[in-house]
């Protein structure tokens, strides 16, 4: 159980949201979501201590920062240096490393967990291009087959699917159920709104706090998407719905 209490995360002395508190269950899928500058992304870097904020994030009772390998997080790939030299399958490898220890080097276990996870994600073709060579969706799913030899109880990803073909985001989801059913916790920070009930278990809306968080079912309505978002955004969605 990943649980967040009572976290704080200011920019500028402007809080972003106050004494935010919520738990993630395992076993499912929840997606975060929210209008842009709501806190979404950064409510995962305040829990996992990538800015300044007040507040505890713990996993199983346990501070984030003790078993730091057992959380996954893939950040938006706005915030990536595509530039960098390193190859698919290098950045792959990197997910190895919080269990080897310090001056330990990945050996032939740790490559070959490496290449099964590309085949698992369909890039082992592309396991020694430089990562500026892919495309949106082939890049997501690298970091992905990172996530996936990291084994990790939680994996936590942000806006995932912004700018990628239907193809990949079909395979990051599949591989994202397959986690689910073997009980991690899994979190997506999320944009679009069409697709929250096909892909989520259970559901966070936030505007600079909490609006509800439960199962989809129960969360999802045209009362809390208006909101936190807007009325006509709310009427439409459920509109659309309702004719579906």
């Amino acid at each position: 159980m990943l649980q967040i209490n009572d976290l704080t995360v200011a920019y500028s002395n402007v809080p972003v949201f106050k004494d935010l508190s919520v738990k993630f269950a395992p076993g499912k899928i929840t997606g975060i979501i929210g209008p842009n500058g709501a806190g979404k992304s950064t409510l995962i870097k305040g829990a996992l201590g990538l800015v300044r904020h007040s507040g505890q994030t713990t996993l199983d009772g346990v501070g984030v920062n003790r078993v730091r390998q057992k959380i996954a997080y893939v950040e938006q790939r706005a915030a990536l240096d595509l530039t960098f030299p390193i190859s698919v399958f290098e950045v792959v490898l990197t997910g190895t490393y919080g269990k080897l220890g310090l001056f330990k080097s990945p050996g032939r276990e740790e490559k070959e967990a490496a290449r099964n996870a590309l085949k698992q994600v369909n890039l082992l073709e592309f396991e020694h291009r430089q990562i500026g060579e892919l495309s949106g969706g082939q890049l997501q799913r690298v970091f992905v087959a990172r996530a996936i030899v990291q084994q990790a109880d939680v994996v936590i990803l942000d806006e995932p699917f912004v700018g990628i073909d239907m193809k990949s985001e079909e395979e990051i989801m599949n591989v994202l159920r397959g986690w689910r059913d073997d009980g991690k916790s899994i979190i997506v920070v999320h944009h679009d709104l069409n697709k929250v009930a096909a892909y989520f278990d259970d559901l966070l809306i936030m505007n600079h706090g909490i609006i509800a968080h439960g199962p989809v079912a129960t969360v999802y309505t045209q009362e809390n998407i208006q909101q936190a978002f807007s009325a006509d955004l709310s009427a439409v969605l459920f509109n659309k719905m309702a004719g579906a």
